[in-house]
């Protein structure tokens, strides 16, 4: 190893420097990962308290580093079981990030000039949008643009139905007992209502933030998905996507984002609205 120079007992070569940086790389991404959630201060405390057993056995100090490694010697087993939520948002984050998708890749090589053939009336959610706000009624309505979610779509009750004004009213009637609950949108039709969400553990949230809310996020949070969420409270519409939200827009800046996410064409900066097209509630919310 070629020495680039020394600190007290310590070599630092060219290969110490690249792990180094590789292990901050890392830890930078977990810490993201679980950033705004409880585990991120049980998390600085195990890589606390790592940190003291490496300086510890370096220094030579036996007897403390005997007692640390013991307990590193079961850290492994420790972590899984305390970050168990947030391997599986890992795990699930890799899953859907993946070019070689069993879904996603085939479908992609073979119906590649017919990608878009499958986009329905936006329109017809919009103006679904625009009565729920007038009267203020709540609702979840999740678009899907690769996968069928079939694993939260099994969760409510299967409808596989066109969307329509008519239908999205029918579902979040606030006497319909599918109205708790999601809506799943995939290739033009409604694919199941009355859906449970995960919900999201963001604890940086507006307080006003009631379980639909979260729930809009945290589903956002782990597929690929667009959601809108309506509060039943006041009416107001948030659009949810990985983990960001946007919310005070005009009903056509919302039918922009959907149609933007079903063609796959987002802007960089998702969670930006141009300010001249800013409307007086997002005015009202700064």
């Amino acid at each position: 190893m070629i020495l680039l120079f020394k600190i007290g007992f310590l070599d630092v070569g060219w290969v110490d420097l690249i792990d180094i940086s590789l292990v901050a790389i890392l830890l930078y991404q977990v810490y993201k990962l679980i950033r705004g959630s409880i585990a991120v201060n049980i998390f600085l405390g195990i890589l606390a308290l790592y940190l003291i057993y490496l300086v510890v056995k370096a220094a030579q100090m036996e007897l403390l580093a005997t007692i640390l490694g013991q307990f590193m010697g079961v850290g492994v087993l420790a972590m899984i079981i305390l970050f168990q939520p947030e391997l599986r948002k890992f795990l699930l984050l890799i899953g859907r990030s993946t070019e070689f998708n069993r879904d996603n890749f085939f479908k992609s090589v073979i119906n590649w000039r017919t990608r878009y053939h499958e986009d329905f009336d936006v329109h017809q959610v919009i103006e679904a949008a625009k009565t729920l706000k007038a009267t203020r009624t709540g609702a979840l309505i999740v678009f899907s643009r690769e996968s069928d979610l079939k694993f939260y779509v099994e969760t409510g009750d299967p409808l596989d139905a066109e969307v329509s004004k008519r239908l999205l009213l029918s579902i979040f009637n606030k006497n319909s007992p599918l109205h708790d609950g999601a809506a799943i949108i995939f290739k033009g039709r409604v694919k199941a209502a009355r859906c449970v969400l995960p919900v999201s553990e963001n604890d940086h949230l507006p307080a006003h933030f009631g379980l639909r809310h979260r729930s809009a996020i945290g589903m956002s949070e782990i597929t690929d998905s667009l959601v809108m969420a309506i509060s039943e409270e006041t009416g107001r519409l948030i659009l949810a996507r990985n983990g960001q939200y946007l919310r005070g827009m005009k009903l056509r800046q919302v039918e922009q984002k959907i149609l933007e996410y079903l063609h796959n064409e987002e802007p960089e900066k998702w969670n930006e609205i141009p300010a001249e097209e800013e409307s007086e509630e997002a005015q009202e919310v700064k």
